[in-house]
């Protein structure tokens, strides 16, 4: 069944402020939540569906790819939406606390996914056009190995959390219904540390400084994303890891010019060539190649070399490869150039000498 549009979902338009899609989704949230609607497949759907649209809408990086390519371009970015509700508590466990003032109902969002990372790579443009593998370097936190991410220096030095008896939670009334808040005392874990580990302080995490190869995909542009499942921040309480997004910046090219997946270079002519014609060799993607300009070119004219142009990112083809002729009118010009143009210029009639590019001449 074909998704319904993100916008729609919250009943928002575009071009709406992160403001507006975060209160819509509240409402939208406390209405549907799983625990207010115990048993009720439909709004358990529903939750599910505003969490996607939220996840995507309030992400600048994903909404712009949504509101450029639609479902299909989340889908090239490994978004798939959320499969179950136990997914949603996962990625979105502290902005319920925040929404609500209560965690996922029944402990559920004590496991939390760690945090994504974002690494910014520069790639030369003819790698964007053609791809290619690197190696990154970057820092992030893992568990700590000597402590297991307990934060305790022993298991003996973890303690049952006396204010809510090992659950994490206490109960609280809000209004006509109560909900469950994370315990103050413990943040939520149901333990306490008596001794903290020595190596992390208590933190339950160490800085690792990671090596890895990402392979960058043809006909990449500058913006976008690729997703490294896994490689992020360590998550909380046996919670999954983040992912690592490494966000492409193409340099211009001193010779190319791009325009989505079209290549367009610019060649200049002079009047004669433009006006009996010639071969030339201009500079593709490919090294040079041979193109016959055809008698009679006017400025501006366009050459187009098929399929010789960037690689599509997704999909079979290449995009085209544009020559742009540039007629160039010498703004000095020698005596004796000077009499063989107002020669020429006569053959045409006494009407040529004030028209076109001989008017330019003549100036």
């Amino acid at each position: 069944m074909s998704k319904r549009d993100y916008y729609d979902v919250l009943g928002l338009q575009k071009g709406c402020t992160q403001a507006e899609i975060k209160s819509a989704y509240r409402k939208l949230a406390l209405k549907y939540h799983p625990d207010r609607n115990q048993g009720d497949k439909e709004a358990e759907d529903k939750f599910k569906e505003s969490s996607e649209a939220y996840e995507v809408l309030s992400d600048e990086g994903k909404k712009r790819i949504y509101d450029q390519y639609g479902h299909q371009g989340l889908s090239g970015q490994g978004f798939s939406g959320f499969q179950d509700v136990g997914d949603v508590f996962s990625s979105f466990g502290s902005i319920f606390e925040e929404f609500f003032g209560f965690q996922g109902g029944g402990g559920r969002s004590r496991a939390r996914r760690g945090a994504d990372l974002r690494y910014d790579l520069e790639l030369e443009f003819e790698q964007a056009v053609f791809g290619l593998e690197t190696e990154i370097e970057f820092d992030r936190a893992r568990s700590c190995d000597p402590c297991g991410g307990s934060g305790a220096a022993s298991s003996a030095d973890i303690k049952t959390c006396n204010t809510c008896g090992g659950s994490g939670q206490v109960r609280r009334n809000q209004g006509f219904f109560a909900v469950a808040v994370a315990c103050s005392a413990c943040g939520g874990e149901g333990k306490t540390i008596k001794v903290k580990c020595k190596t992390c302080k208590g933190e339950r995490y160490t800085t690792e400084h990671k090596k890895l190869t990402v392979k960058v995909p043809q006909g990449v542009d500058t913006g976008l994303r690729l997703r490294v499942q896994s490689e992020g921040e360590a998550g909380q309480g046996g919670g999954p890891s983040g992912d690592l997004y490494v966000i492409l910046h193409v340099k211009p090219s001193k010779v190319f010019t791009r325009d989505g997946n079209d290549i367009f270079i610019s060649v200049p002519l002079n009047i004669c060539q433009a006006a009996l014609g010639t071969d030339l060799e201009v500079e593709t993607l490919e090294g040079k190649k041979a193109i016959s300009v055809p008698a009679g070119t006017q400025h501006g004219h366009r050459i187009t070399l098929p399929s010789q142009g960037v690689p599509f990112l997704r999909g079979m083809g290449r995009g085209d490869f544009v020559v742009e002729v540039h007629v160039q009118i010498p703004k000095k010009l020698s005596k004796e150039q000077r009499e063989l143009m107002e020669k020429l210029s006569a053959t045409f009639g006494d009407s040529a000498k004030h028209s076109g590019f001989f008017q330019k001449i003549f100036e």
